[in-house]
């Protein structure tokens, strides 16, 4: 619990699976969002009883042996605050059930010597203690237990999560026994890739029929799970490698441009990239590719991609194509992760060397350029620009300083040779 201010901030009930995360910093497994220990609780009140006492300075135990990552003493303290479940205080009951149940999990994550045992037991009773956090602790053992190779397992975990009910289904508890079909669906796409690699040589062969059977199963309900408005890029990439090796691959653009088109989505300019990268695998043409990357470009003009948007456009012979790649080019230099690219910058270079041949064409860069003029000198064409490049990089400050006056024509600039002397500054 390395975060003491969120950790020890206000408690937070968790309400749906949005609030869910995982982090694999931790010992062994997954060290889960923890609501937070409220000091507040560790106050006395006016008319405690015996009881709330003694689990209010058992509570404070706990809480100074975690953050002081003393995990034996918090154990130790742990083996007596389960009693926190006798209770019966109802606005409270809920806020403990999930405390005691989020401070085991910690305890369990950073304990030298805790064992997968441990771990079951916790999970099971804090299953049965209620109802409200059921699906959840579901999901979060099975990710405990497949990081511990235990896939067959951690899937007969969801199994049974997904065919939980209790009492009329509110919306959040749709919504967590979606993620919960999802991922079930998802181990399901991880012992088939396990049976698959098992068995590479034979793919088809009838002896797979399990593999068969686990790639219906996946596919069947990533199929339905991706009909559902939401950003699903794991399940789609683990969707198409399945259809890509079923050679299905007009389901696999059915389900990508779905993916990148369906308004019904939020604007995900992965979707797009993934688009992209499969069309490439199956030598589209340019015009297909290219119309793709336009939307991407439209969404993240830094897009690494938008280097392979400019050179697509560079090998057009439409002279609108050659400007256009001017434009593209020069949105990715006004993020500073690409100052120092030299493919991005010899790409720039090359689509100065088409423009050249056409007419007006100095008129053209320099309303590109208009309304850079004042800060991409400082972006990019300073002394000190000049001196770095030059002693990390002598062919990117090349390529730069051909540029200069290309780009800035009526500006005196700094980024020459006669204010660098042995890569530094004079």
């Amino acid at each position: 619990m390395d975060d003491l201010d969120r950790e020890l901030g206000p408690y937070e009930p968790v309400e749906d699976f949005s609030d869910f995360s995982v982090d694999n910093s931790s010992k062994g497994g997954t060290n889960v969002k923890h609501p937070n220990v409220n000091p507040t609780m560790c106050l006395e009140t006016p008319r405690e009883t015996g009881f709330h006492r003694s689990t209010r300075i058992c509570l404070e135990q706990i809480r100074e042996a975690i953050l002081h990552h003393r995990w034996q003493e918090a154990a130790e303290y742990m083996a007596c605050y389960p009693q926190l479940l006798e209770d019966t205080c109802l606005p409270l009951a809920q806020q403990n059930k999930e405390l005691l149940w989020r401070i085991s999990i910690n305890i369990l994550h950073h304990h030298p010597n805790s064992t997968m045992e441990d771990y079951n037991n916790i999970c099971e009773r804090m299953k049965h203690s209620g109802i409200r956090h059921h699906l959840m602790i579901c999901l979060e053992h099975s990710f405990h237990l497949l990081l511990h190779g235990q896939a067959e397992d951690a899937k007969w975990q969801l199994s049974s999560a997904e065919s939980w009910r209790h009492g009329k289904e509110s919306a959040a508890q749709h919504q967590r026994a979606k993620l919960i079909q999802a991922y079930r669906s998802l181990l399901d796409y991880v012992i088939w890739c396990d049976k698959r690699f098992s068995n590479s040589n034979n793919y088809f062969d009838s002896d797979n029929q399990g593999m068969h059977n686990n790639f219906r199963q996946a596919s069947l309900n990533l199929k339905e799970i991706l009909k559902s408005p939401g950003v699903w890029d794991s399940f789609i990439l683990s969707y198409i490698d399945m259809l890509e090796l079923y050679d299905d691959h007009e389901e696999a653009l059915k389900i990508l441009n779905d993916y990148a088109y369906n308004n019904n989505f939020p604007p995900n300019p992965n979707a797009h990239a993934y688009l992209y990268r499969y069309l490439k695998r199956h030598d589209a043409s340019e015009k297909n590719l290219m119309r793709v990357l336009k939307v991407l470009h439209i969404l993240v003009p830094s897009h690494e991609l938008m280097l392979d948007y400019s050179t697509l456009l560079l090998n057009s012979e439409n002279e609108a194509d050659i400007q256009k790649a001017l434009g593209i080019i020069l949105d990715m230099l006004d993020f500073t992760c690409w100052r120092t690219n030299m493919d991005v910058w010899k790409c720039l270079k090359a689509v100065i060397q088409r423009l050249e041949i056409q007419e007006d064409w100095e008129n053209f860069v320099c309303e590109k350029m208009a309304l850079r003029k004042d800060w991409w000198p400082a972006l990019h064409f300073t002394s000190f620009h000049a001196s770095k490049d030059l002693e990390e990089n002598p062919e990117l400050w090349k390529v730069k300083a051909s540029l200069e006056k290309v780009l800035c024509p009526k500006q005196t600039l700094k980024y020459t040779a006669d204010c660098v002397t042995n890569g530094k500054r004079t």
